[in-house]
């Protein structure tokens, strides 16, 4: 099985809601009548920060059924057997759920919070290298058995390069090396890209596998095939809270970028935040697309990459782990909640133009 990077930070981080949240953009009305077996937490794959901004922002804003948790489980040795085991949700990257679902892991994806991979190839700007061709006879900086690396051995392998013409030096993955000339190239994140305001601060060029045609789900929700069968009303209103957080992110950053900062307020800092939110927004809100809103073609591509690794074979077909049609019904009631409201305000206006006035 893939050996997948070892997250930072230790322990439990539990968000609790702002004193005063205002009032929902999206109607759940099932919320208030949650069974006490229904879902109550939903359990990070990472440290808070702003891959998860979404999630914060709507346990912060009180978007979540009452008593609901959202936890950062950083260190977990074995994170959906986890959420499984608690019958909670969770939000792990699109590799780790779908290696875990061969692995029998009854499990079923419902939506995704980072649509692509945020995996990026990072040069120096002056060096000229911008696109994955450039590589050949070069080094890059990698860590050894990261998602990261086999996506970019993916791409690579996509684009029909000679792997073998490219050298990798393990563990030289940091912008220190790529400065230093140790490599000519690393493999990176979107959420570690050098920021200008940094004393340090290096000009670079960004190759990204999806500009590539490797398009895959960088972080996607599940649960439990239990869970999503027997409380499926309740997911539901989850996910639509979950999709108004992540609005609520990009909509009004004054206000999402604190929430954001005092969830973890020891390791972030509203600058950094910032300018990660702005990095990732075209893998959360994507042109023409919509927020949570996976296609089939990106778990095919996933499913392709994972079996050309050889890291698993698929024991469980597609359509038996990712679910489309719960996003389908959140958007549906979105849009049935924008139908009514304007013929109310329809019916008020014809109301009040038909209504006699007192001098009549």
């Amino acid at each position: 099985m893939l050996a997948v990077a070892a997250l930072l930070g230790s322990g439990w981080l539990i968000l609790r809601p702002e004193s005063a949240p205002p009032r929902r953009e999206i109607v759940t009305p099932h919320v208030a009548k949650r069974s006490d077996s229904a879902p109550s937490a939903l359990l990070i794959d990472g440290r808070l920060g702003p891959r998860f901004a979404g999630e914060i922002v709507a346990q912060r804003r009180g978007l979540f059924p009452r008593k609901f948790e959202v936890s950062a489980e950083p260190n977990a040795p074995d994170f959906v057997a986890s959420v499984v085991r608690r019958g909670g949700i969770g939000v792990t990257t699109g590799v780790r759920f779908l290696s875990a679902a061969w692995s029998g892991a009854p499990i079923t994806a419902f939506a995704a919070s980072l649509l692509e991979t945020p995996t990026v190839i990072l040069t120096l700007e002056s060096s000229g290298l911008r696109r994955p061709s450039d590589l050949i006879d070069k080094k890059i900086g990698y860590r050894r058995g990261s998602e990261d690396d086999l996506v970019v051995d993916a791409m690579l392998t996509q684009l029909g390069l000679p792997r073998s013409r490219i050298g990798k030096v393990d563990g030289a993955n940091s912008i220190a090396a790529l400065r230093a000339g140790t490599v000519d190239a690393i493999i990176s994140s979107i959420d570690r890209l050098p920021q200008p305001s940094d004393p340090d601060f290096v000009r670079t060029n960004r190759i990204a596998p999806p500009d590539f045609g490797i398009h895959i789900p960088g972080l996607v929700y599940f649960t439990s095939n239990t869970v999503l069968r027997e409380h499926r009303a309740e997911v539901l209103c989850i996910l639509e809270a979950l999709i108004d957080g992540w609005k609520f992110v990009y909509a009004d950053s004054a206000r999402s970028v604190p929430l954001v900062v005092g969830s973890d307020p020891t390791h972030l800092q509203d600058g950094r935040v910032r300018y990660d939110l702005e990095q990732q927004r075209d893998l959360v809100l994507p042109t023409g697309g919509r927020i949570g809103d996976y296609d089939d073609s990106r778990w095919r591509t996933l499913r392709d990459v994972l079996i050309f690794a050889m890291l698993g074979d698929e024991t469980v077909p597609l359509p038996q782990s990712v679910d489309y049609q719960l996003l389908r019904d959140a958007y549906r009631r979105v849009r049935d909640a924008a139908s009514a409201a304007a013929t109310r305000k329809a019916e008020g206006v014809d109301l009040l133009h038909s209504t006699p006035s007192v001098a009549e």
